[in-house]
């Protein structure tokens, strides 16, 4: 198998399909920048969720949104050109267009927890904390 992890924005909003047998796919792209000094250029990834997690995870797949992709990585032709492709195991959602500044997620973000210092909270001295 080779498995590969890429992240990068979704460049467009997921689409759902179902097969003949009635099977769901979700299928989205995916953009990686690549940068080598001053040249830059975009790798695109096409990805496929296969069942009732990529239906579920659909609405949140929306163009510009950053997400991290992880599955088995493959190549297909198609009249002379190459596409990559990733069969998804594992989607990570790193954040939203609300914390881009860039637009709205349909009422869906993913804040960060909020972590407060152990030394903060009353009755924890500076002196217990072991680190």
């Amino acid at each position: 198998m080779k498995t590969i992890t890429i992240a990068g924005n979704i460049g467009k909003d997921a689409e759902i399909r179902k097969t003949q047998n009635g099977d769901a796919v979700t299928s989205w792209s995916v953009a990686v920048e690549d940068r080598k000094g001053q040249e830059k250029q975009t790798i695109w990834f096409d990805c496929s969720l296969w069942g009732n997690r990529g239906e579920a995870l659909a609405q949140y797949l929306t163009k510009g949104s950053k997400v991290s992709v992880s599955g088995e990585f493959s190549a297909r032709e198609h009249e002379g050109r190459t596409y990559l492709t990733v069969s998804v195991d594992r989607v990570t959602l790193l954040g939203s267009k609300l914390e881009d500044g860039r637009g709205d997620l349909g009422g869906y973000s993913t804040p960060s927890p909020r972590r407060e210092s152990p030394a903060a909270r009353p009755g924890i001295d500076d002196d217990d904390i072991p680190f």
